[in-house]
């Protein structure tokens, strides 16, 4: 099993492509960091694939970006981590959101990506 360096490296390098197409406002390069399978749960009804994630993107507004922090991770298997990060959401009209975001990442033929993303609102 590799350490929680390897593991903070595995996410850091899918979250700064997340990041980058997010905070361009990109949605379908948002969707291509995702399994075509991924199960995805933001602050809508949960969808499944790389359709739903484009289309919850498309509909966040101009100017949102996100900024990231990894708070703990794990090893599940060679092809398999599981991160948990604080994440804010910054906006051009009103204050930033705070959310929790739970990931798992898996390795495909040609990298890593997202299979899993749930968010969750905590007081």
């Amino acid at each position: 099993m590799s350490s929680t360096t390897d593991n903070a490296a595995v996410l850091r390098g899918v979250l700064d492509e997340w990041k980058a197409a997010v905070d361009a406002h990109e949605p379908e390069r948002v969707a291509a960091r995702f399994t075509e399978d991924a199960i995805f749960q933001g602050l809508h009804p949960f969808t499944v694939g790389r359709e739903g994630v484009a289309a919850y993107y498309a509909s966040q507004p101009l100017g949102m970006t996100a900024q990231y922090r990894i708070l703990e991770t794990r090893r599940l298997a060679d092809d398999l981590v599981l991160g948990y990060q604080s994440v804010e959401f910054a906006f051009t009209d009103r204050d930033p959101l705070t959310v929790n975001l739970s990931l798992l990442v898996k390795r495909l033929a040609d990298g890593w990506y997202i299979t899993h993303y749930q968010v969750s609102l905590l007081p």
